[in-house]
C-alpha cells in the first residue's frame, strides 16, 4: 500500500497536513492553559486585595494616570473593538515614601494633585480619599 491520506491517494497537504494535525491541538491546548493561569493569577490578586485590611493614613496625592487598553477582533462577518481604562493614583506618605494605587471607587476625578488629607488603602488599591482643608492660618495669602 502506498503511504497516502487515509488509503484514498497522498495527502492535499503535501508532509505539512501530518504537521498541522498534530500541531494546532498542541497550540490551542498551550493557549488554553496560558488563560487559565491568567483567570487563575488575576483571580488571587483581586482576593488578595478584597480581604486585605483597610488602613487610613495622611498622604498627598502626587500624580494621578490613565491606562487605556484597548481590544479588538476583526474577521470576515464581525468587527469587534472594545476599551478599558484603569484609572491609577500615586500617593506620598509622611516618611516621603511613594505608591501607586489602583482606583476601584472612582476618585479619580474627585482628587487632584497637591490634595492632602487621609486615604484608605486596601491592598493595591484606593478606595476612599477625604481631603484635609486647611485652617485659616495655615491658608496661602497669595489669593
Amino acid at each position: 500500500m502506498v503511504s497516502g491520506f487515509d488509503g484514498f491517494g497522498p495527502s492535499p497537504f503535501g508532509g505539512a497536513g501530518d504537521f498541522m494535525f498534530s500541531a494546532v491541538p498542541v497550540f490551542i491546548g498551550i493557549i488554553f492553559v496560558a488563560v487559565i493561569i491568567m483567570l487563575i493569577v488575576n483571580g488571587a490578586k483581586y482576593v488578595k486585595n478584597a480581604t486585605s485590611t483597610r488602613e487610613s493614613t495622611f498622604v498627598r496625592i502626587v500624580s494621578k494616570r490613565m491606562d487605556v487598553r484597548h481590544h479588538s477582533n476583526m474577521n470576515d462577518h464581525n468587527n469587534f473593538s472594545s476599551s478599558h481604562t484603569y484609572y491609577y493614583i500615586t500617593l506620598e506618605f509622611e516618611n516621603g515614601e511613594r505608591k501607586e494605587y489602583l482606583d476601584v471607587k472612582n476618585l479619580y476625578g474627585l482628587v487632584a494633585e497637591g490634595d492632602e488629607g487621609y486615604a484608605a488603602i486596601q491592598g493595591d488599591w484606593i478606595v476612599a480619599f477625604e481631603r484635609s482643608i486647611p485652617r485659616q492660618d495655615e491658608r496661602s495669602t497669595r489669593y
